[in-house]
């Protein structure tokens, strides 16, 4: 599976998101009754005040403070090289993240788990919101679906049916991918930004995820998971 693809054209990434604002008392009152008119609509269990601390989950609302890559090397046997681009200026990080794609081939494939019903179109949202243009890796529109080179391990997963929403961690545990014990996970990453501003903890989540990513791609191809001597986690 997955043999028809060159590892060494890949980039593997994972994103992180936080409501806009530390809190619902501090959104504007025109998006304040629009989040509260979602909530009322989506959320009957909980108010539009309660709810606030998971607004990230839409780009409408939320933005993105993180955007881990890895990109699979040559040397001793397979490698990953791993990148975060975080800060709290979410249009600078993604002029940063657009820097990168530019300077890959239009043939990159982009692969993320859950990609294309979140990572992809939240990524291009935010563009679209902050004014800056699509790298070609992310410009889909007027493409047949073959010409989209997106990659998605979670959608993989499913061969064709419907079944529901497959986790990450899962899928690591059932292929006995070795995952270190994060102090975090999702539902945690708000709170640690706005309450302790700890991007580089988040980034060090972020970057979990892509290597587990990457290590589930090794195993859907049949091949040995990358050793960890070659996995680099590098600065910007």
């Amino acid at each position: 599976m997955l043999e028809q693809y060159d590892l060494h054209n890949m980039m593997v990434l994972d994103i992180e998101t936080v409501p806009q604002y530390r809190n619902h008392d501090e959104v504007p009152e025109h998006i304040r009754k629009l989040w509260d008119q979602k909530t009322l609509n989506t959320r009957k269990d909980e108010t539009a005040e309660d709810f606030y601390g998971r607004a990230g989950i839409w780009a409408e609302f939320g933005k993105i403070i993180c955007i881990s890559v890895g990109i699979f090397t040559r040397g001793k046997g397979v490698g990953l090289r791993v990148k975060s681009y975080y800060g709290h200026d979410e249009k600078q990080l993604l002029i940063r993240f657009s820097d990168l794609l530019n300077s890959q081939p239009p043939s990159l494939v982009l692969c993320a788990h859950n990609g294309k019903e979140f990572d992809f179109p939240y990524i291009c949202r935010r563009m679209l919101i902050n004014g800056l243009k699509f790298p070609s890796q992310l410009e889909i529109a007027g493409k047949k679906p073959w010409e989209v080179n997106h990659l998605d391990t979670m959608e993989l997963w499913k061969f064709g049916d419907y079944k529901n929403y497959t986790s990450l961690s899962l899928l690591t545990a059932i292929f006995d991918i070795p995952t270190p014990k994060d102090d975090i996970d999702g539902s945690m990453v708000g709170q640690v930004y706005w309450v302790n501003g700890d991007l580089e903890r988040i980034s060090t989540y972020c970057q979990k995820d892509v290597v587990a990513t990457a290590q589930l791609i090794r195993r859907y191809r049949g091949e040995p998971l990358i050793t960890d001597d070659n996995i680099a986690l590098v600065g910007e």
